[in-house]
């Protein structure tokens, strides 16, 4: 990587614009970036690796806040390496929590999609079947089963 990137080279190379760019530099998530003869931005490499990180801490959906109060104890030096950890440690418990809900939903999808398909391959074979909604059995099959549990309750 060169030494020093344009503002243009790192937006190519992040995904972020120009503008965003700017922001994240006003707002304190990115340390003043170095400038040019003629004050262009010129990016080094360790800004890059931090814009990586915050790009990382954006995807697991940190809110912007709390990236400025880690960038801020960034920012403070060596000191604050504990409430980084410990902030970084609070987000991924958040994390991995919302990763499990999301694979607990997507079980659901896949069961519901495995419904679907065999309720699919029951109308094709029972032209009965297609009265009702997919999301409940089909009308068949509703009155048997309600024919069903009548004669299953007691003084019948």
């Amino acid at each position: 990587m060169e030494s020093h990137l344009s503002i243009d080279e790192v937006a190519k190379r992040t995904g972020l614009t120009a503008h965003t760019l700017r922001y994240y530099e006003r707002i304190g998530l990115i340390a003043p970036v170095g400038r040019a003869a003629g004050g262009q931005r010129r990016y080094a490499a360790s800004d890059m690796a931090w814009i990586e990180f915050l790009l990382r801490l954006r995807t697991t959906r940190m809110p912007i806040g709390k990236m400025q109060a880690f960038a801020q104890l960034r920012g403070a030096g060596d000191s604050t390496v504990p409430d980084r950890r410990q902030m970084l440690e609070e987000h991924l418990t958040d994390v991995l929590s919302e990763l499990e809900a999301m694979r607990q939903s997507a079980d659901a999808l896949q069961a519901k999609i495995e419904y679907y398909r065999s309720f699919e391959q029951s109308l094709a074979s029972d032209p009965l079947a297609d009265e009702g909604h997919a999301d409940e059995p089909p009308r068949a099959l509703r009155t048997r089963t309600c024919e069903t549990e009548r004669n299953r309750r007691p003084g019948r």
